[in-house]
């Protein structure tokens, strides 16, 4: 009786454990959604060169390549009376915040070298925090339970809470340049790092405070120490082998991959779109319209995505529903490319609740298949290993991240666009513009569901290899 209560325990997580999960997915989400506004500001008024910009853009995802999956093997393998997680989520949330307002204490009469140095240290001693705090963070999440549907439940929560971060960011480009709020941007990110970093830095501790672990003291878990460093490195490296022998991991790792990258790329492409197609160039006409394209798409992932798409995946399964959300979102970006009129911004938002349905489903299906797929990697090799799984896949949104940049760069010297010349001397490169931004994402898409077609893990094949796990506990038990 009480081996059945306890499996119910670890299948059913109470609503008030799935919110302290999901606050702590608002910071995950709040620190870099508010960041890549921020660093406008490097460019546009601290002069920041363009390999000064690169530097900064690249270096944070090669750091992250290395510390990564070395803190997803730490917190798989930490013995603590509170766990393997919860510490390092509290230490990592305590370093984000301090290090995120010292990072943006920048001033115009500092040199251009001092202040693009004061950064770059600052910028890797929060990117070090950030390590510290979400490689542990996921990873705490996909332990939670291990019931089929109660996983979807949990990620859905989460990215419900998260989303608001990308309704409230949007918001910060009217606060930075509207002088009756600040006298000029490089003063309001000084001002506004620090109430972005405080709240963000206690949303960020909550998941460690609330959350639920049991001691690992008596675990055989790998020794942590500097004399098995090399070791542990390579114990990584085999991780990773087994992870990628995995076919249903390559498929998530693969669908995610040309999903976010796709979408990034031309997400950059927003503002120069809504101006110049829209409004004929002219910024101060475009009033709240970029920011609001990036708001009402998260309110539509929230309000409508995310409850859809976790009734979706309880009627039809996992696979079913991302495939099915993600043929949505192809709707949506061909609708995009029509509702585009000049003179009639209006237009978009209709497009909107059907466009976010792509990347507004990815994570929240994605990250509760990974839990699934943990549960192979155990009965492979014996082993939970949540944070390196968490590790690797969250890498390779990174990377995708990383190349999205470096393409969306790419698109703007293809088509020729040129911000100096006025609209009616390139009215060929913004149509140009207009195209990838709503082709790619289709193609990328597209991709992504032929890659998923034939994912092989339901909810019976799920629950068999919970029971497999069982029996196998239950006879070590014995």
């Amino acid at each position: 009786m009480s081996s059945q209560s306890a499996q119910l325990s670890k299948s059913k997580v109470p609503m008030g454990q799935k919110i302290a999960f999901g606050i702590g997915m608002f910071a995950n989400q709040m620190f870099p959604a508010i960041l890549g506004i921020f660093m406008v500001i490097l460019v546009e008024d601290l002069k920041f060169t363009g390999l000064m910009w690169a530097m900064i853009y690249l270096f944070p995802r090669l750091f992250d390549a290395i510390t990564d999956p070395i803190m997803g093997f730490i917190s798989d393998n930490t013995k603590s009376k509170w766990g393997r997680r919860r510490q390092y989520v509290l230490i990592g949330g305590i370093i984000m915040g301090i290090s995120y307002i010292f990072m943006w204490q920048l001033f115009k009469e500092n040199t251009v070298q001092y202040n693009f140095w004061y950064f770059f240290l600052w910028s890797v001693v929060f990117y070090l925090g950030l390590t510290f705090f979400s490689v542990p963070y996921v990873a705490m999440g996909y332990e939670m339970s291990d019931d089929f549907h109660e996983r979807t439940s949990i990620m859905a929560i989460a990215q419900w809470i998260g989303q608001w971060a990308w309704v409230i960011a949007p918001w910060f480009w009217v606060f930075m340049y509207d002088p009756d709020w600040f006298p000029s941007a490089e003063v309001a990110v000084r001002e506004l790092a620090v109430w972005v970093a405080i709240p963000c830095a206690i949303c960020a501790i909550v998941p460690a405070i609330f959350i639920k672990s049991e001691s690992t003291l008596d675990k055989d878990y790998e020794p942590l120490n500097f004399s098995n460093i090399g070791g542990s490195l390579m114990k990584i490296l085999q991780s990773f082998v087994e992870a990628f022998k995995i076919k249903e991991f390559r498929k998530l790792c693969g669908a995610t991959f040309f999903i976010y990258n796709a979408f990034m790329a031309v997400s950059s492409l927003t503002f120069f779109v809504i101006v110049y197609k829209l409004f004929n160039g002219n910024a101060g006409d475009s009033g709240i319209w970029v920011s609001l394209f990036g708001c009402l798409g998260a309110l539509g992932t929230t309000f409508l995505v995310i409850p859809i798409i976790t009734k979706m995946s309880k009627i039809f399964g996992k696979k079913k529903a991302f495939l099915i959300a993600q043929g949505i979102s192809i709707f949506g970006y061909v609708l995009l490319y029509f509702l585009f009129v000049p003179g009639k911004p209006w237009l978009y938002i209709i497009a909107l609740p059907f466009f976010s349905f792509g990347i507004g489903s990815l994570f929240t299906i994605m990250m509760s298949m990974t839990a699934d797929i943990i549960d192979v990697d155990e009965l492979n090799t014996g082993l939970r290993r949540e944070g390196i799984f968490g590790a690797i896949y969250w890498w390779m949104v990174k990377v995708g991240f990383a190349i999205a940049g470096a393409f969306s760069g790419l698109i703007i010297w293809l088509v020729g666009f040129n911000s100096e010349l006025p609209t009616t001397d390139q009215v060929g490169a913004v149509e140009g513009l207009h195209i990838f931004f709503c082709v790619l994402p289709v193609l990328g898409t597209l991709v992504a569901m032929y890659i998923m077609k034939d994912y092989g893990i339901d909810e019976e094949k799920a629950n068999d290899i919970r029971a497999q796990l069982e029996a196998r506990k239950a006879k070590i038990e014995a």
